[in-house]
């Protein structure tokens, strides 16, 4: 992987936990079962079951190694807990209005988490993701400058919150 940290918040980390229990504890275990009767039934190279279970299991198992490799370099960091609320830190939700373009789209709510729990929907950007990076210890009054794919853009920190 990287040398970067793996910050999650303890929702976060529960969520992956919670996959990875649920893909090793029930679903792994009914598609070998699957496999193997359908092994038991003769002639595999015409056996959906078999085929389809094989191929089903590799992602399985692919998915249960990243899940273990991101869970072991996860460091868990509760937002709460947060001492500075005065600057953008790990899972601060922070309002930014866009300086360059003040239309009615100008003001965004963004949600600093884990890479692993982004959601652009609900509004929460991955740690390390460019405009995360860059307003990484603002304070509320300060204009950051992003580099975006469709071009720089400069924000300005309206408001800061931790849960």
């Amino acid at each position: 992987m990287d040398d970067r940290p793996n910050y999650i918040t303890p929702a976060g980390y529960a969520v992956l936990s919670a996959e990875y229990r649920q893909l090793l504890g029930e679903e792994r275990p009914k598609l070998v079962d699957v496999i193997s009767w359908a092994a038991g039934n003769g002639d595999r190279s015409e056996n959906g079951d078999y085929i389809y279970g094989r191929k089903r299991l590799r992602e399985i198992d692919r998915r249960l190694g990243f899940l273990a490799r991101r869970m072991k370099a996860a460091k868990v960091i509760d937002p709460a807990a947060q001492p500075d609320r005065s600057r953008v830190w790990f899972g601060a939700t922070v309002t930014i209005a866009d300086v360059d373009d003040m239309g009615d789209n100008a003001e965004r709510i963004l949600t600093l988490a884990g890479d692993d729990e982004t959601d652009a929907t609900a509004g929460r950007i991955g740690w390390n993701a460019p405009i995360a990076r860059a307003l990484r210890g603002a304070a509320i009054g300060d204009v950051r400058r992003v580099t975006l794919p469709a071009g720089e853009r400069s924000y300005e920190v309206l408001a800061i919150s931790y849960p």
